[in-house]
């Protein structure tokens, strides 16, 4: 290949190359001349004239985006608004809860022996039978208790023949009676002069068998529970308050209580204990009243109903429908003549239809009781610069922005 033939592969490439980049600056020159260059800063359009906003401009505690109102009192009265002094007053709440009936664990007596042994007869073998103090429960074989006897008497027997009362009686005694044997049974061995093969165990008080853990054979211990015996005459009514209302309750509160069930009409018990922790499963807290069961109506079991009333200090109190709620902050509208002013307030403990406000309001000031949600309405359309015309007085007249001032289209063309 001849350098002519490479200088002519070469130069047609390097022709368009050069042509393109003519044009491209010739058109980018162009618009330079044109006042349009492409990456020169313009200048903003004008801006249209926003219409003015309207300010709150009663001082502090005002509600944001809203503004004071002029309503005249034929309007209040066509509007159904209702006025309502602020006063102080004492809020009464109560809280109800589910209320279930235990036995009073201070009335509850396990049975247990004293020695190792089995059992031979029960006395008693029926869950939920009613006992007496002293009443015979069951009867157990005990091989010790049986030699404890026998050594007893043996002893009593050698003394008594010498005319010597030994301190060894004594102590038989005394062990007789820390094995369990009562006085009147340590006195009938001596009696007879014969040891009791079978040892008698007595109910400790009366009351209901509420549980039952042997039968007859059974191998026994001081560790077995032979039988469980609650007292029902007075029972443990136990209340389970939501955690929401914790500090309305309290040691000493009466409360009213209520069993459909039970066929006992309603009564009225005080607050005994306050348990220290919640229930993590119900976020609840327990809290226990007695009430007397003479005639056995209230079962351990049963369900019922509690209500609670609780008095809290004099507090600043308005209705909850004067209340207007926007879900950051709660405002209120204070009445001063014909102006209705957008209040903001800090509201504390709500009821079902009283709430009490912490700050934003004082005593003997009027603020709208009913009605209250056309007014911030209003308010809020003036806020934002509309027409109003839910009060039928005169609003503010809208704004209009107004039309740019008028430019040549070809000024940007001119050199």
């Amino acid at each position: 290949m001849t350098p002519f033939t490479r200088l002519h592969r070469f130069a047609a490439p390097l022709a368009a190359v050069v042509v393109t980049a003519a044009m491209f600056t010739g058109a980018l020159w162009v618009q330079h001349a044109r006042d349009a260059w492409p990456f020169a800063a313009r200048e903003p359009a004008p801006a249209a004239i926003a219409a003015p906003r309207a300010v709150a401009t009663t001082g502090t505690g005002a509600a944001p985006d809203r503004v004071p109102i002029d309503v005249t009192g034929s309007t209040l009265q066509q509007l159904d608004i209702r006025l309502e002094v602020v006063t102080r007053e004492s809020l009464t709440e109560e809280v109800r809860a589910v209320a279930t009936v235990v036995p009073d664990e201070s009335r509850i007596s396990h049975v247990h022996t004293r020695v190792s042994g089995w059992v031979e007869q029960l006395d008693v073998n029926t869950t939920g039978e009613m006992v007496r103090a002293g009443q015979p429960l069951a009867r157990i074989f005990s091989q010790e208790l049986f030699s404890s006897q026998t050594e007893y008497l043996a002893i009593r027997k050698t003394t008594s023949a010498s005319g010597i009362t030994s301190v060894v009686v004594a102590g038989g005694r005394t062990r007789l009676t820390v094995l369990g044997m009562t006085p009147a049974d340590i006195d009938a061995i001596e009696e007879t002069g014969e040891p009791k093969r079978l040892f008698t165990v007595a109910a400790p008080r009366s009351g209901v068998v509420v549980n039952r853990g042997v039968t007859v054979g059974t191998s026994v211990d001081p560790s077995t529970t032979l039988l469980t015996i609650a007292d029902l005459s007075r029972v443990w009514i136990l209340a389970e308050v939501p955690e929401a209302n914790i500090p309305a309750v309290r040691v000493g509160t009466l409360a009213q209580l209520e069993f459909p069930a039970s066929g006992r009409a309603p009564f009225s018990a005080r607050i005994d204990f306050v348990y220290p922790t919640l229930t993590e499963r119900t976020r609840t807290l327990r809290v226990r009243l007695s009430a007397a069961n003479p005639g056995g109506t209230l079962r351990p079991g049963l369900y019922g109903t509690v209500a609670f009333e609780s008095a809290g200090a004099q507090v600043i109190t308005v209705p909850r429908d004067a209340v207007v709620d926007t879900g950051l902050q709660q405002h209120v509208f204070v009445a001063t003549g014909d102006r209705f002013e957008p209040r903001a307030v800090t509201l504390g403990v709500q009821l079902a239809d009283r709430v009490e406000v912490r700050t934003g309001l004082k005593e003997g000031e009027r603020i709208v009781a009913a009605g209250v949600f056309l007014l911030d309405s209003e308010s809020r359309l003036r806020a934002t610069g509309g027409a109003g015309g839910h009060s039928g007085h005169g609003a503010a007249a809208t704004q209009k922005t107004p039309a740019p001032p008028a430019t040549d289209p070809h000024a940007g063309h001119k050199q």
